[in-house]
């Protein structure tokens, strides 16, 4: 059979950057192509091995000329890990691109263009900012183009880093790694080096065998450490063994657990989670408050960052004492706490149990009383009775999931009619879609991106609206 040859499109310029990370150029009859391994304002030659009416997807073969926004990448693992998908584009080019995507996202969607812009905040910290990574072993690591056709026999393929994107059974063995400050990178060498030495297994991830499987690190502000060991097959010779090690190596972790996981998947959130020495939690503080952080516990990655988007979550809220507050999606109910002594009273919702456990036992730890927080779908629970039983919301600050709110849940805010809307999201678009139906009743105010991921396409963003007077649904 005949090999099918790609077509070629040549000195193409990469004028934009789109979705996820893309970046996109135009052919000289208006086509647009995606390519992954390119950056604004390179000239390249571009291979299409996909092609649809619309747009093209390819990779460039050929740079004729490299963008004036290029730089150096830091790690060695740069364009095959994945992780860091920005590396080679500057810090202020990442900034303006997103903020671009969520002023853009608005007009384009939401179609509204009379709105304040307030600059994007910047991240304080553009590498070792994540307070939480995960890791995976495999038994048979991902082999680079050259060491496969080498053929060379390879004694040890060991690996404990990160899934190849798209390749889940592929793992990449990381040498380093900037997204989270030291020891992790020494705690996730030892680890390795350890597990080697005394021949304790990792995990196969196609045979499904083996006991190492996945590697958890959190720190807080403090820098005190968690580790979560994750094994398929239990040994506790070789358990107690590899966890002794890490205890008497590394005195920083203040929090040693294990869970024994013979699942096909490696989620955390059923498996019983055991105390190996230490605590089961680290407290994590955010000015006069104490947050009890376990294995399973969401907190924001970018520990500055939250503390920011936080702050400006609530000086775009304006609270005022007499007001009460809903605060949708509320999670573990940290920005709830955060403005508590603001209000009059605060109403939390979230459908994730645990969540609401741990968003009362933080009410309880930091002596806040004017805090209410309940469980359920919030399409379900967020009803008139509810409000009627809890009291009308004088604010609402929402901070949905990427899909955005239900329209159920638009619906309801549009006849709860708060004064004024706080709209935290992670995904721009949605949250557009989203204003574009409140905008019947309510004024876009402003908005502002805030970057908590450095180095990576991802971008959270603040909106604020305020009820437009006399305006009644139809």
């Amino acid at each position: 059979m005949r090999k099918k040859i790609n077509k070629i499109v040549e000195k193409i310029y990469i004028s934009a950057a789109g979705a996820k990370g893309v970046s996109i150029g135009k052919t000289d009859d208006g086509k647009v192509v995606m390519v992954k391994n390119a950056v604004v304002g390179d000239v390249v030659d571009i291979e299409v091995y996909k092609s649809k009416k619309r747009f093209a997807e390819g990779k460039a073969i050929h740079f004729h000329s490299y963008s004036p926004f290029r730089v150096e990448p830091k790690c060695k693992h740069f364009g095959v890990c994945g992780g860091c998908k920005w590396q080679n584009l500057s810090y202020e080019k990442q900034l303006e691109i997103k903020q671009e995507e969520v002023f853009g996202n608005i007009k384009k969607i939401a179609g509204i263009t009379d709105f304040t812009e307030v600059p994007i905040f910047p991240s304080q910290s553009q590498y070792n900012y994540r307070n939480k990574m995960e890791f995976s072993f495999s038994a048979n690591r991902w082999l680079t183009e050259d060491e496969i056709k080498n053929g060379t026999e390879i004694p040890n393929k060991n690996a404990l880093g990160f899934h190849i994107p798209g390749m889940w059974s592929k793992v990449l063995d990381l040498d380093e790694c900037f997204l989270q400050q030291e020891p992790s990178n020494a705690i996730r060498l030892e680890i390795k080096k350890f597990a080697i030495e005394n021949a304790i297994s990792f995990f196969n991830l196609v045979e499904q065998n083996g006991e190492l499987r996945t590697l958890m690190l959190r720190c807080n502000s403090q820098n005190e450490w968690m580790l979560l060991l994750q094994f398929y097959e239990d040994h506790p010779v070789n358990r107690n063994k590899i966890l002794q090690h890490i205890q008497k190596k590394f005195p920083e972790i203040k929090s040693l657990l294990f869970a024994i996981n013979p699942k096909p998947n490696d989620s955390v959130y059923d498996l019983e989670i055991q105390k190996f020495a230490g605590d089961d939690y680290l407290i994590e503080k955010i000015q006069d408050l104490e947050f009890k952080i376990g294995a399973k516990s969401f907190f924001q990655t970018n520990y500055e960052q939250a503390i920011e988007l936080y702050r400006i979550t609530k000086e775009f809220a304006a609270i005022q004492e007499d007001e009460i507050v809903y605060d949708l999606y509320t999670g573990t109910g940290t920005i709830a706490q955060y403005i508590a002594k603001n209000a009059k009273k605060v109403i939390g919702i979230e459908s994730v149990q645990e969540a609401i456990d741990a968003a009362k036992e933080h009410s309880t730890i930091n002596k806040i009383d004017n805090v209410s927080f309940f469980c359920g779908d919030m399409k379900d629970i967020f009803t008139q009775d509810f409000i009627t039983e809890n009291g009308n919301a004088d604010v609402v600050i929402t901070d949905p999931p990427r899909d955005g709110m239900h329209k159920n849940v638009v619906d309801t805010i549009l006849k709860l009619s708060p004064n004024r809307i706080v709209y935290v999201s992670c995904n721009s678009a949605t949250q557009a879609r989203d204003i574009e139906i409140l905008k019947q009743k309510y004024n876009l105010i402003k908005v502002q991106a805030v970057d908590m991921f450095p180095q990576t396409f991802h971008v959270e963003s603040v909106a604020l609206l305020e009820i437009i007077p006399n305006r009644l649904i139809k």
